[in-house]
């Protein structure tokens, strides 16, 4: 197990890639004497599936999911224009590589709440994990460990808060949705802090529930709300800035706002306090016809200034991606599809493999671009520039059997 997600852990189920007894006393895979990679299987369930590419795991994971459940994962609202507009801003970013530069040695960690993280990314809160791994978040959580990241824990998944909080020692952000009064609200606080979160989120994105048309069309409803969960929409449509202030108060943790997509909320956010400013619009699955993240995200750092930490998500398919969000401003992204990818093509280790693909891809676009850590990524690295491809759900993988799996 890693108990500090800057030590380099055992790995489980995945051989010939990652740090290992490759590593010369760094724990760090970018500071490691790298060994030539063995394909070596994912195991799962009893099969054994030989990942080198996260099309490989996004392909296996369409093969062993029903249309609903493929639908409730990849889909976004009605037109899917946000969907298609968060992967169109990252394809409309291009590098600026410097050359004759040292790359040797590259570091692609970075540390976030207190955790040395193998990458700048996070695991974003997924309802219904369960539907893809049947350990749910405990396995999710268990996938951030073994590789070394954080996970943040959707309200709206199983098992118990409690459980998924016990079942690793790293640190975790549980995310809220209000589905209750006052006093469903207090109670819910404190369990999250009984339980030792480390942060806590909260969602402001979802006052009405949004039409995503692919799952209503296969009549697929999440089990969280199959099962009678579904959530008292009247409190998560009456919150506001006050609202937010208790409940912040009330946690006396390190708080995030998840859905902020405009300088003006960055501003009032950062004004009431919040320590982390989560730029998203649910991965286009609530409003329809919004901007990309990434679009969002310049103004949105030229408005926090500095006053607050910055997440993003929405459109995150590739390690380049994440190179691209950093120089943009954002100090992590969180993983939402990709982490559902891999949970279902091979469990634990299916999702272990897919980060240790975007490490890849990261140290390698890192390397390429002059990079040797994080902390030296800016602005000058990117620039805009015009999209070569059909912006949609796989328009970062070339090589499908159909171009794109629906």
């Amino acid at each position: 197990m890693r108990l500090s997600l800057g030590r380099t852990v055992r790995r489980v189920g995945i051989r010939g890639s990652g740090s290992g007894a490759a590593c010369r006393g760094s724990g760090l895979r970018g500071q490691c004497l790298r060994l030539p990679k063995t394909r070596c299987p994912v195991r799962w369930s009893g099969l054994a599936v030989d990942f080198v590419s996260n099309e490989e795991i996004i392909t296996e994971a369409r093969r062993r999911v029903a249309q609903g459940v493929w639908d409730y994962l990849v889909g976004g609202s009605e037109s899917e224009t946000t969907l298609r507009r968060n992967r169109r801003a990252f394809d409309s970013i291009a590098f600026r590589p410097r050359i004759l530069v040292d790359v040797s040695h590259v570091d692609t960690s970075t540390t976030f709440l207190g955790a040395k993280m193998r990458i700048p990314a996070i695991f974003a809160p997924i309802g219904s994990l369960q539907v893809f791994d049947p350990a749910g978040a405990v396995a999710a959580s268990q996938a951030a460990t073994e590789f070394g990241i954080i996970h943040c824990v959707s309200s709206a998944t199983l098992p118990s808060l409690e459980e998924t909080a016990a079942a690793t020692p790293t640190p975790k952000i549980f995310q809220l949705y209000v589905h209750g009064d006052e006093q469903w609200t207090t109670d819910m606080v404190q369990r999250v802090k009984d339980a030792g979160y480390a942060a806590l989120t909260l969602t402001v994105d979802t006052a009405h529930y949004s039409r995503r048309e692919r799952p209503m069309v296969t009549r697929y409803v999440p089990p969280t709300r199959r099962a009678g969960a579904a959530p008292e929409r009247r409190f998560q449509a009456s919150l506001t800035w006050d609202t937010m202030d208790w409940i912040k108060e009330m946690a006396g943790l390190p708080f995030m706002l998840k859905g902020v997509q405009t300088a003006e909320d960055a501003e009032i956010a950062v004004q009431h306090g919040v320590d982390y400013i989560w730029v998203s619009n649910h991965g286009g699955r609530q409003i329809d016809h919004g901007q990309g993240s990434l679009d969002t995200l310049p103004e949105i750092v030229q408005a926090v200034a500095g006053r607050a930490r910055i997440i993003v998500d929405g459109g995150v398919q590739r390690g380049g991606d994440i190179l691209k969000a950093i120089a943009l401003g954002a100090d992590v992204v969180a993983l939402g599809r990709l982490q559902g990818w891999g949970l279902a093509a091979g469990g634990v280790a299916g999702a272990v493999r897919m980060l240790e693909i975007l490490e890849d891809e990261l140290l390698s676009t890192m390397g390429l671009t002059g990079l040797t850590s994080i902390d030296k990524v800016t602005p000058k690295y990117v620039c805009q520039a015009d999209p070569v491809t059909e912006a949609h759900e796989m328009s970062s993988w070339v090589n499908m059997p159909v171009g794109r799996i629906l």
